[in-house]
């Protein structure tokens, strides 16, 4: 893991502000979400190439690969986690009418 980190930060700071750019904006963004059945499917997805990743089934290169995208995968949900976060808290909500 430090490996990645030591000869990719760039590409994973790239992640994170990308990330946090995109959880900035998608609280103004108000576009048609995923349904309940992709969401699951998707999720599914991601834990079939986690558990791989864990297991080390994929060797070699495509292996590694396959841990560099799931770590800057990682590294853009937590900018997005904190853009939202941070966008939140800054800005204020709409007003209500009293």
């Amino acid at each position: 893991m430090m490996f990645l980190a030591t000869f990719h930060w760039g590409w994973l700071v790239a992640a994170l502000l990308l990330g946090f750019a995109m959880g900035w904006i998608a609280v103004v963004h108000r576009g048609h979400g995923v349904s309940k059945a992709l969401a699951g499917w998707l999720g599914a997805l991601v834990a079939l190439l986690l558990a791989a990743s864990l297991t080390h089934i994929v060797p070699g290169r495509v292996g590694y690969w396959l841990d560099l995208g799931l770590v800057i995968f990682a590294v853009y949900l937590i900018g997005c986690a904190i853009g939202s976060w941070l966008r939140n808290r800054v800005l204020p909500g709409p007003v209500s009418a009293a």
